[in-house]
């Protein structure tokens, strides 16, 4: 593996962090405020075309796209993408001025894989140029939709369409007036197998029987213009030529979108969990407690230390698993992808509380990026399979990977848990009893 940042990515990466410092660090406070305002709710901050315009200018579009997709893109890899993608995560709302804004991301990908040239004209070229906005429908209130296979929404044939039924939740971005396109993950062939059942179906959002419940608020925040919100399909009638990839290939559609999104989650929690850790050096040099400096503290200096290791090993571990996936697939590259997901927003959520503990009542506060930052990663160790699925996978598949090897060293004990036995007049041929257990 050879992490050195190739001379494209060098150069992106130099103009990147030029445009964040000129353009996005001294505008996050005026958007911050401006999307916080009630009475611009579900509104996108008026700054923002303006800056996508200049990104879009300077090459920095669509950054996140693969090179085989071929498209307006630079056509980077994971491990080319992981390193901009982490300078993007430290203001989280700036991906969207580069177009490289979840969910959009997972869903041109889509596009650009499975998509028809029919839906790509439609669908895909506005994506690509930022003219509209996504979402991914998958979740459902009824159901543990951790397991994809519940995923409920009826997805029935009526001659040339197909009838959409039943209830979403925690949808994201559908509340911007720019969403005009839903990917819905829906059961379409009941009887088939396990795998098999679900379909992936473009959903126009001023469909007729599309409805908004409720938005839903998360750790108190609206999360406007695209917040999170409660759908419901009430005889929604598409062509099925709105159909993805064709009848129960939807689960096939979710694991090959989810995964790269789950590395991005992952590579800007470490871009977050890097500026918390800075944000924090600078609070506890600067800062003097009963006569000394935060700094000066051996706690704090462990704890400093601490966030520095930790962050290093989810950031190689993030770009091993960019690597594996560009090598050899996203399939291959599952357990790595697991690991980091797990590893990396737990990482973030545990650095960024520890500089919100540096700075006492002001870290709760949003005077700093630290408050949202926490609420960012813990969601994110929900979003895109929680934690305990992700582990529970890899688990299991260590498991069989490493009792499948060949033992070494040591005999093990027989199935009954003796000890080997051993030839009379050998070395170990007497047993030492075991003293009895006392209480």
């Amino acid at each position: 593996m050879n992490f050195d940042h190739s001379d494209k990515v060098k150069t992106l990466l130099a103009q990147l962090e030029a445009f964040m410092d000129r353009h996005i660090y001294p505008q996050e406070r005026a958007h911050d405020d401006w999307v916080d305002d009630h009475a611009n709710l579900w509104q996108h901050w008026p700054g923002l075309d303006a800056l996508k315009a200049k990104a879009r200018a300077q090459g920095l579009w669509n950054l996140f796209l693969p090179h085989e997709y071929g498209a307006i893109s630079p056509g980077l890899t994971n491990l080319e993408y992981a390193p901009l993608a982490e300078v993007m995560g430290r203001v989280p709302w700036s991906a969207e001025v580069f177009n490289c804004a979840a969910p959009d991301t997972g869903n041109m990908e889509v596009l650009a894989r499975y998509g028809t040239p029919e839906q790509q004209a439609q669908w895909l070229r506005p994506l690509l140029d930022g003219a509209i906005r996504s979402a991914y429908v998958m979740t459902e209130p009824q159901v543990a939709s951790s397991d994809a296979t519940n995923v409920a929404l009826r997805i029935d044939d009526d001659g040339d369409h197909l009838v959409l039924n039943g209830r979403k939740w925690w949808i994201s971005g559908v509340m911007d007036p720019r969403c005009t396109l839903l990917l819905v993950m829906g059961r379409h062939l009941p009887e088939a197998g396990r795998h098999q059942q679900h379909s992936t179906v473009i959903v126009p959002r001023g469909t007729p029987g599309l409805v908004i419940v409720r938005n839903q608020k998360v750790f108190g925040r609206y999360n406007s213009p695209g917040g999170e919100a409660e759908l419901r399909f009430d005889d929604v009638r598409v062509p099925k030529s709105n159909l993805i990839l064709g009848p129960g290939r939807g689960f096939e559609i979710a694991q090959g979108r989810l995964g790269p999104g789950r590395i991005h989650h992952c590579m800007r929690s470490i871009g977050q969990a890097q500026r918390a850790l800075e944000t924090m050096c600078r609070r506890v040099e600067n800062r003097t407690a009963f006569g000394r400096k935060l700094a000066e503290q051996s706690s704090i200096r462990q704890e400093v230390a601490r966030s520095f290791c930790e962050i290093e090993q989810a950031r190689l571990l993030t770009l091993k698993a960019a690597d594996m996936m560009d090598k050899h697939g996203n399939k291959v590259a599952k357990d790595l992808i697991a690991a980091i997901k797990v590893v990396a927003p737990h990482m973030a959520q545990t650095v960024i509380d520890r500089a919100i503990q540096a700075h006492g009542g002001m870290g709760v506060s949003d005077d700093t990026e630290l408050a949202y930052f926490w609420s960012i990663n813990r969601f994110v160790r929900i979003a895109d399979g929680p934690d305990e699925v992700h582990m529970a996978q890899l688990g299991r598949q260590k498991v069989a990977e490493y009792a499948a090897l060949p033992a070494k060293g040591r005999s093990p004990a027989d199935a009954s848990g003796a000890a080997p036995a051993h030839p009379a007049g050998t070395a170990g041929a007497s047993v030492v009893q075991p003293s009895p257990a006392r209480g």
